[in-house]
């Protein structure tokens, strides 16, 4: 037993607080802003683009280094910009609030702010306090504590002398002195609030991707860099010449990706806006789509948390209206109404009474009651009230119920009404009752939640239950909801399992009871271990760690702000069905995204080839700085509107395979022709110029173009034959990836020989459009120019439209006949 402690002097607060053992708040806990800068706009990826931009603005080439270092730029803010946002709300996280708490400072008692209290403070607890200290509870106290949030028990605990009570819980009843044993980082709440803290950094499925991709390309640009760049050695390239190539070559790497990835999850999280889930991280939507088991908690999830009145059994010989008036009496005139008062109200009419005395209900009585001139009423327990009943009650009527998972509460009415509820001492006491009825209560299940778990289990998402509550309970509102199962297990059979015979149960298991916070953290940690993609959804802060332990955390709007905080995604109208939209704007995302891997590595693998080839053959290399920018239309913007336009079907499984199968024709066909379009151009300049055949058109549009002069300029021959095999090779190249878009989305058969037709009109609109914007490219001088290409030529469309032709029908013919599917061994259907 622990005596009444007197407290401390002032003097020893204050020397215990210069020591550091004050109920400081949690501090830091997440990247500083300087490191979060530094890290995403100093990425390997951008570096090296920086390298390359801060080259070309050395030797004057100021519109190649903003081409250059623009998208790395673009996404370094964004990237910089989604983890500050992030930072902000975690560094504000606080557990406990910031109410004034009492304690015995001097011998008297003393308000100071939470942060105040040092250890060994003795505390005054009162109803409505929050305990924000731990330590057990002085002799002399005795208390009702709502642990509700910690620990996800609904139910009040009764704190005897020398509990413990813990921090971020708070007095619902009772009276009493608390020493402060462990304060600050070392309370409960302080290990909550800096593990909740703690900043986590899980990349989606499709990021790794992606990243993986980009890596590749990468490498082989760095590859194909050093076998060009040797050789520009050993023929004496220039400085200007060598930067030039080495910035297009780091062209080849698709980082428009990650930008148009951030556009795709922010145009996401703004569509699943409108159904009622908020994305705190704009790539847990995409990342829905990968859950294969989401683990709930029950109460404020599944359940809305309050009670609903599920039927009323009349006992012996009392009638229904009789019982149903007395309980609506009970609940209508009760002067301090809880939830299940609430319930009653909500369900029966009542009468009004003249109460003389009531008695409010208390975790430690477990019943209620009144007295009116109608009589003496009790409601509670029938466990509680078993002792003082004339005659027993079926015991069959009341377990049947409880073992549903249904509460079971007794009334009764006093047999001497004028008796009352009270000893000779004025302490609550029950006179000889007459049991009258059964109330059964249930928890209200959101009426959603079993149409959201019909839907998730059609979709093969597993569902898991993880409460604080009694397992019955949990269990028989789970098979409520839909979650059916072996039997529920309880949080204590956890806790001597090693991590194998952890998995092997969890992996069997859908309902858990009784569950502590770390063991919802540990069952998380087993599903991730099992390869499950994971999904938390809670309420309280009882489930923070679990939520920053799964790969995707989602709270309820009405939950606790700890909770809300650390979330990736907040149902604000605390609809649980609310998340089967995300997931379908995950999958639109994917399905977008993958149509845009195919745009861009087509434009990547057949513009290496081209590379290579021409470089092989000896030839001026094929492109310029500028003329990368061109990418915007074959690339950018076809991709921008693809990525919107997916449709929210299941993700290929086999995306990685399947690119290779489209991308490894459509790159060898388009380098070949590009190869040998190249070729014809840049040989019919240097072979005809060099006999002195050249038309004296041509001549004047190449002096105008290249800035030099024809017999007197020794590298106008050169540079002539380089921009306008530059130009051909472009045009072809822009034509053709317009093209390749309708092989991959077909209005019609006539593009259908890599896939099905679709039907939409969009993509042939947005073909159309492109082709019309181009040719405004090199119809406007100042355009055509700025990409480094020569004006509108004959010669150019004479052989680059037949070219197309040619292109188009050898394509169609590869894919239809799957030629390289067999080569490579991947025979299988898309």
């Amino acid at each position: 037993m622990l005596a009444p402690a007197e407290g401390l002097t002032g003097a020893e607060a204050e020397a215990r607080r210069r020591r550091g053992e004050a109920n400081t708040a949690v501090q830091g806990g997440s990247r500083g802003y300087a490191e979060i800068l530094r890290t995403n706009v100093f990425s390997f990826f951008n570096l090296i683009l920086f390298v390359i931009g801060a080259a070309l603005l050395v030797l004057g080439r100021y519109s190649d280094a903003l081409i250059s270092v623009g998208l790395g730029l673009i996404n370094a803010v964004l990237s910089a910009a989604q983890e500050i946002r992030a930072k902000r709300k975690l560094d504000r996280l606080q557990l406990l609030d910031r109410a004034g708490v009492l304690v015995i400072r001097d011998g008297r008692e003393t308000e100071v702010a939470p942060d105040q209290v040092v250890r060994g403070d003795v505390l005054r607890v009162r109803p409505g306090d929050q305990i924000v200290v731990d330590g057990p509870l002085l002799d002399g106290g005795r208390l009702e504590a709502d642990e509700s949030l910690l620990t996800g028990e609904s139910d009040p605990v009764v704190k005897h002398p020398g509990d413990d009570l813990r921090s971020g819980s708070l007095c619902v009843a009772g009276d009493g002195h608390q020493l402060a044993r462990d304060v600050g980082v070392h309370s409960y709440a302080g290990r909550l609030t800096a593990e909740a803290r703690r900043a986590t950094t899980d990349k989606t499925p499709l990021q790794r991707s992606i990243e993986f991709i980009v890596r590749l390309v990468m490498a082989l640009a760095v590859l194909m860099s050093g076998a060009i760049l040797a050789q520009a050695a050993l023929e004496g390239f220039s400085v200007l010449r060598v930067v030039q190539i080495t910035a297009v070559l780091s062209g080849l790497v698709p980082y428009g990706l990650f930008f148009l990835i951030a556009l795709a999850y922010t145009a996401g999280a703004v569509r699943i806006a409108r159904t009622g889930a908020l994305a705190q991280q704009v790539n847990a939507v995409e990342s829905m789509t990968s859950v294969d088991v989401i683990c709930t908690d029950k109460t404020g999830t599944l359940t809305t948390g309050q009670l609903a009145l599920a039927e009323i059994v009349p006992l012996g010989d009392h009638e229904y209206a009789m019982a149903a008036g007395a309980l609506g009496g009970l609940a209508h005139n009760a002067t301090t109404p809880n939830l299940t008062a609430m319930a009653l109200s909500g369900a029966l009419s009542g009468p009004v009474w003249e109460v003389r005395d009531e008695v409010p209900f208390s975790s430690s009585l477990r019943w209620s009651g009144l007295v009116a001139e109608e009589g003496a009423w009790v409601l509670g327990a029938p466990d509680a009230l078993a002792g003082r009943l004339l005659r027993p009650v079926p015991a069959g009527e009341i377990t049947d119920r409880t073992g549903q998972g249904l509460r079971v509460l007794l009334l009764a009415r006093a047999e001497d009404p004028e008796g009352g509820l009270r000893d000779a001492a004025g302490r609550p006491g029950l006179p000889v009752l007459e049991p009258v009825a059964l109330a059964v209560l249930a928890d209200e299940l959101r009426p959603e939640v079993a149409a959201a778990v019909a839907r998730f289990r059609s979709d093969g998402v597993e569902l898991k239950v993880l409460s604080g509550d009694d397992p019955r309970t949990v269990a028989a509102i789970a098979a409520r909801a839909g979650i059916t199962g072996d039997e529920p297990v309880t949080g204590a059979a956890l806790d001597d399992l090693d991590d194998p015979a952890l998995d092997r149960l969890v992996a069997g298991t859908s309902v858990f009871g009784r569950v502590a916070p770390e063991h919802k953290e540990r069952i998380v940690r087993s599903l991730r271990r099992q390869g499950r993609y994971v999904a938390m959804v809670g309420d309280g802060v009882n489930d923070a760690r679990a939520l920053k332990q799964a790969q995707v955390g989602v709270a309820m709007r009405s939950g606790s702000t700890v909770t809300r905080d650390v979330a990736d995604i907040v149902l604000v109208e605390d609809d649980f069905s609310a998340l089967s939209p995300a997931q379908y704007e995950g999958r639109r995302i994917i399905n977008g995204i993958g149509i845009s891997l195919y745009v861009f590595l087509s434009r990547v693998a057949s513009q290496g080839l081209v590379i290579l080839s021409v470089t092989m053959l000896g030839l001026s290399f094929p492109y310029s700085p500028t003329q990368v920018g061109l990418t915007l239309f074959t690339v950018g913007i076809p991709t921008v509107f693809l990525t919107f336009w997916a449709e929210p079907t299941k993700p290929d499984p086999h995306l990685l395979r399947n690119l290779v199968r489209f991308v490894a024709p459509a790159a060898v066909v388009t380098a070949t022709f590009g190869t040998a379009i190249y070729a014809v151009f840049y040989t019919l300049v240097t072979h005809g110029f060099g006999s002195g055949r050249a038309p004296e058109r041509i001549i004047h549009e190449f002096e105008r173009t290249t800035g030099l002069t024809y017999g007197v300029d020794a590298d106008f021959t050169e540079a002539s034959a380089t921009i306008l095999a530059q130009t051909g090779l472009s045009t072809f190249f822009c034509f053709a990836s317009f093209l390749l878009i309708l092989f991959l989305a077909p209005r019609s058969r006539v593009f259908a020989a890599w896939t099905e037709p679709t039907g939409d009109k969009r993509p042939s609109w947005l073909v159309l459009g492109l082709m019309v914007a181009f040719g405004a490219v090199l119809c406007v001088p100042l355009l055509w120019q700025y990409f480094g290409l020569m004006g509108p030529s004959k010669a150019v469309f004479f052989v680059v439209l037949p070219t197309l032709v040619l292109w188009y029908l050898t394509l169609t013919v590869v894919f239809r006949l799957r030629l390289f599917d067999r080569l490579l061994g991947l025979e299988n259907p898309v």
